[in-house]
């Protein structure tokens, strides 16, 4: 009896987990948050995603921050501007897009704790595919004071500000 009740839930289990691949629409890889000092208020994360197929990242959350949201920056003349990206950030199928200080990052905005290094925070990224379908991806994500070390080698180490 109880192996007939361990079955089914060993059945379902098994099935969550494969739909919970298929749905890995985007590889990420090299995830992290800068470290924030008390009362600091924002902050960055920062990751490289490869979709299998054309994607969007179109939206992002933290339950450790009030707002987040997925950001370019770029110069426009001399001024570096930042903004949000409310139609998402396009993820075309196979090619690494760079989430990284100075250009697209995810902001992490109206922080309910100051972001510890050596910690790790959680984050869940919303993708749509070229269908349309939504997923989410949930991570945990290290909080450090600089890149990690592939991400320096590959010439994006921190950016002192």
């Amino acid at each position: 009896m109880t192996l007939q009740r361990f079955i089914p839930a060993a059945l379902i289990l098994s099935l969550l987990s494969t739909a919970a691949c298929a749905q890995a629409v985007v590889d990420v890889k090299g995830a992290w948050a800068r470290a924030t000092v008390q009362g600091q208020k924002a902050s960055g994360a920062f990751m490289i995603l490869t979709a299998k197929d054309n994607a969007q990242l179109v939206s992002v959350s933290s339950t450790v921050a009030g707002v987040a949201e997925v950001h370019e920056m770029k110069m426009d003349g001399d001024v570096m501007k930042m903004r949000a990206l409310v139609n998402g950030l396009d993820l075309p199928a196979g090619k690494a897009v760079s989430l990284k200080p100075g250009g697209y990052h995810v902001m992490l905005m109206d922080l309910k704790l100051p972001l510890q290094k050596d910690t790790t925070i959680p984050l869940t990224l919303v993708f749509k595919d070229a269908k349309g379908v939504q997923s989410n991806l949930a991570i945990m994500v290290p909080v450090s004071t600089t890149a990690p070390a592939g991400a320096a080698a590959a010439g994006h180490a921190d950016h002192k500000h």
